[in-house]
């Protein structure tokens, strides 16, 4: 694997691991996460991170397997440009339902490498 695409990768990983350590000491409820700013402009950081870096790995390989790849990169897209019509409710969703399963498949393309 390119080594670039590699770091990438773990940009990737590491942004869900702090995504997932930002709850460990307060509760998982939408409620909470809707109330509190911060929380909501560091996961959104943290997500602007995972679009951007798998925006450049498809640059890089434009076949490379990530699913759901463009709906990543359109999110990262509307964080950043598009910043007045971030719904809370969606970036929960993300955070609960798929943010998990690209951990999953990330890092198995880590262990891969190994």
């Amino acid at each position: 694997m390119d080594e670039r695409i590699l770091k990438w990768l773990y940009d990737i990983h590491n942004a869900i691991i702090e995504i997932e350590r930002f709850f460990v000491d307060i509760p998982r409820d939408f409620k909470y996460y809707q109330s509190n700013i911060i929380l909501k402009r560091a996961v959104e950081r943290d997500l602007e991170i995972i679009g951007e870096a798998v925006n450049r790995i498809l640059k890089k390989d434009p076949e490379f397997p990530i699913e759901y790849a463009k709906r990543i990169v359109g999110l990262r897209n509307q964080i950043i440009h598009a910043y007045d019509n971030i719904s809370d409710e969606i970036v929960w969703a993300i955070i609960s339902k798929h943010i998990p399963n690209l951990k999953k498949e990330v890092s198995s393309f880590i262990k891969n490498t190994e």
